[in-house]
């Protein structure tokens, strides 16, 4: 179709317009679940959790909790119409607890009571009797026992025995990195209400509607076809809501169903810390071979990631966490093995990185531990290691060509804007006469991969009406969380008619409006939605610049769209004009868009192909402040470059690469999450585990866009996804609070340091070092 007006004054798409919700999030009238309407009748709901990790369930005595004041429903496993298996990918995850115990925190029932607290009460009543089974409570654990969740996936590109034999230098080591608590403010809620014809509408806070639609019906043992999910918005998910949002969904629907009245689940957030899962710890082992400048020549890497009691979504994170081990190095010779090890904790889930984070963090500790061998300056290093354009240096370990060489320019912009070199010097010679406080500095890359690892995952739909008075309404399958995906989607479809983004209203995401939908997550949201609305929107387009054509007698090339007007040849009128004067001569005002994401493939058998349709990439300096005698320290400064291609919207954008930074640091520095012998988490509250609060945040903190750095893919308006890449850019932190512990030591020694990087770890390092 022909591109008209796209020569015009920019509409909609590149303006830094606020969040479409920001006034209604600060005065309180955005509406999430526990702010909507109370439906008559409405019973709470609540679930019985287990008390050990790993047992045979030999009673479950549920007569105390059916004869407690307020009780309507009781149900166990044997209550549930369908399946009991919840498992969203491959099977293992049953809605309630059949025989065996897998996890301290497993729901056990359910109850429905007419208050929330008379249901949490009754919950707490049941007579449980169990077996102890002997219990897996680490990824070490896991790996001498061998066991998984599912077979492990190795890439391989040459001969990696012998460029690590032939290797002037060798080094070998492991490092692990923590879990972490998602933390979204509004915790997991669901709340259903029974149809017609045992029908079930579900309002739920997911990412992914279309899967709870699809477990729902499996657990009534009914057609997908007769239940509905809604989602207007979550108060934060960062993946803990893509998969573990559908077992309250499920829970308070087989309650509806019983009792054929509305029933809400919510947990409270010690049991959400509980029964959900986090972020994967890993346990990394390498052995790299390199040489004097510090060029690596070979790696093994096993990569061994703890992911609790079953499946879920780890092989798809494991699998990244694979494809990022590089980052921006170019590997000759890399043998990379992902184990998926099974233990009995909760299911590990979704995070924002999924999996890249900590394939990322393993690499960057290696690039860290040969700067220490060799003396040199880990930024030299890391340059000299970058993938390059010239021939045999573009391409990854599971043979994906770079197409845009963007990180070495990114990287020498950064440095010169930061002043690194300056600052690393000021910083030796500040180290070298301050003997309690240290300085540490460091500049790390990132190189992320966008689509998801899942090839049919890479869809979406939308659905566009425009009305008589030129109003727009638009609906598509991505949820909203905060990220602004809403803003930026009408953004594309103002663009495409050239009027003010004030006149498109979006939607509550309904799985009866766009079918099958894909998870808001792997950073996606924009580009396959956006594609998918400006598919609709030219559909639209197309048929107003043929009847406006036809009707005034001019070709279809004349018709032009600009600033809310349309002109057709000597005739113009405003766009609410045409779109009811296309109304009155019966042209259909309604449209679907749909969209795949071309070129993307990848062959398990031979651990190679295009996973990915491009990179994202960005860099960060950060600067820090140690204490040598406490362990604390302070992040005093902050510099990032990140490309985000031609940017839908910079304000939006810049927000999230605040936000991801801030979350990542709190992966790598603050937010340690512990388990007793027994598997009991102990830090399930805001009392004991520790995020990153507003006094942590740099005091200085320096973002750029990337400029004139648009996509060299077709993405919409050559724009690149900005969601969960600049969370790996924090790991600029962690080599930072390294760096001022290596100081200690002349710079000649690495320290044991993993992640996250405590007050109480970085002080075990300065004492190691001190040694």
């Amino acid at each position: 179709m022909p591109d008209h007006g796209s020569a015009d004054l920019q509409a909609s798409a590149g303006r830094p317009l606020q969040h479409d919700s920001a006034h209604k999030h600060v005065s309180g009238e955005a509406l999430y679940m526990d702010d909507l309407p109370r439906p008559k009748g409405l019973l709470h709901a609540y679930v019985g959790l287990s008390s050990v990790a790993h047992a045979e369930l030999l009673k479950l005595d549920l007569e105390a909790v059916k004869a407690a004041p307020g009780v309507v429903e009781v149900i166990s496993a044997a209550d549930v119409p369908g399946s009991l298996d919840i498992g969203p990918v491959y099977p293992g995850d049953p809605l309630l607890v059949e025989r065996e115990i897998e996890f301290h925190g497993q729901v056990l029932f359910a109850v429905a009571a007419e208050s929330y607290t008379e249901a949490r009460r009754a919950a707490r009543l049941a007579e449980v009797e169990s077996a102890a089974l002997p219990a897996i409570l680490s990824i070490g654990q896991g790996l001498e026992e061998q066991f998984f969740v599912r077979p492990g996936h190795s890439q391989r590109r040459g001969d990696v025995a012998r460029a690590l034999a032939r290797a002037p230098k060798r080094l070998r080591g492991s490092l692990r990195s923590g879990a972490q608590e998602q933390l979204y403010v509004e915790g997991q809620v669901s709340l259903c209400l029974p149809q017609e014809d045992g029908g079930m509408l579900v309002y739920s806070s997911t990412q992914h509607p279309t899967d709870g639609q699809k477990l729902v019906a499996r657990v009534l043992d009914i057609p997908m076809s007769r239940v509905t999910v809604e989602v207007r918005r979550m108060g934060g998910a960062f993946g803990g809501k893509e998969t573990n949002a559908n077992q309250w969904a499920c829970i308070a629907a087989v309650l509806a169903h019983k009792t054929g009245r509305p029933v809400k689940l919510r947990l409270a957030r010690a049991d959400d810390m509980t029964a959900t899962g986090k972020r994967h710890p890993f346990l990394s082992h390498y052995d790299v071979g390199f040489d004097e400048e510090g060029r690596i020549l070979g790696l093994e890497l096993e990569l061994a990631a703890g992911c609790g009691m079953s499946p879920d979504l780890s092989d798809a994170i494991v699998d990244r966490a694979m494809s990022h081990a590089d980052n921006a190095y170019f590997l000759p010779a890399a043998h990379i093995e992902g184990l998926r090890v099974k233990t009995h904790m909760v299911s590990n889930t979704a995070f924002r990185g999924f999996g890249g984070p900590q394939g990322m963090l393993a690499i960057e500790n290696v690039i860290e531990q040969i700067a220490t061998a060799t003396g040199l300056d880990p930024l030299d290093v890391r340059k000299r290691n970058f993938y390059a354009a010239e021939a045999g240096r573009d391409t990854t370990h599971y043979g994906q060509q770079l197409e845009q060489h963007i990180i070495g320019p990114l990287v020498e912009r950064l440095e010169q804007s930061a002043d690194y070199r300056g600052r690393r010097s000021a910083i030796r010679e500040f180290n070298l006469t301050s003997p309690v406080l240290k300085r540490g500095i460091a500049l790390t890359p990132v190189k992320f991969g966008i689509s998801f690892t899942v090839q049919h995952l890479n869809q979406a739909g939308a659905l566009l009406h425009v009305y008589t008075d030129g109003s727009i309404h638009l609906n598509h399958g991505g949820t909203e969380m905060g990220q602004g995906l809403y803003i930026k989607v009408a953004q594309v479809v103002a663009q495409e008619f050239q009027v003010a983004p004030e006149t498109i209203s979006c939607s509550a995401a309904r799985t009866d409006k766009v079918p099958n939908t894909s998870s808001t997550a792997a950073s996606s949201g924009s580009d396959l939605n956006g594609m998918a609305a400006r598919d609709a929107a030219r559909t639209i387009k197309q048929r107003l610049i043929d009847f406006a054509g036809e009707h005034f007698a001019v070709s279809p090339e004349s018709v032009r769209f600009s600033k809310g007007r349309v002109t057709a040849g000597e005739q113009e009128m405003s766009f609410p004009e045409l779109a009811r004067l296309a109304w009155l001569n019966r042209v259909s005002l309604s449209a679907t868009g749909f969209y795949r994401t071309p070129k993307i493939h990848y062959d398990r058998d031979t651990a190679t192909g295009r996973p990915y349709f491009y990179y994202a990439y960005g860099a960060a300096v950060s600067e820090v402040l140690i204490d040598t005698l406490t362990g604390e320290y302070k992040v005093l400064r902050v510099d990032i470059c990140h490309d985000v291609g031609t940017s839908l919207n910079p304000a939006i954008d810049i927000g999230q690469i605040e936000g991801g930074f801030i979350q990542g640091m709190g992966w790598l520095t603050t937010e340690e999450l512990a388990w007793d012998t027994q598997g009991r988490l102990q830090t399930n509250n805001l009392s004991t585990y520790k995020i990153p609060a507003i006094g942590d945040t740099p005091p200085v903190f320096k973002i750029e866009l990337l400029p004139d750095s648009p996509n060299a893919e077709a993405t919409i308006f050559h724009s690149k996804a900005v969601g969960e890449p600049p969370l790996m850019l924090s790991i600029s932190v962690w080599a930072a609070l390294r760096d001022a512990v290596c100081s200690l030591a002349g710079y000649r020694r690495s320290p044991g340091f993993h992640a996250p990087a405590t007050p109480e770890a970085v002080l075990r390092a300065c004492r190691e070092m001190q040694q």
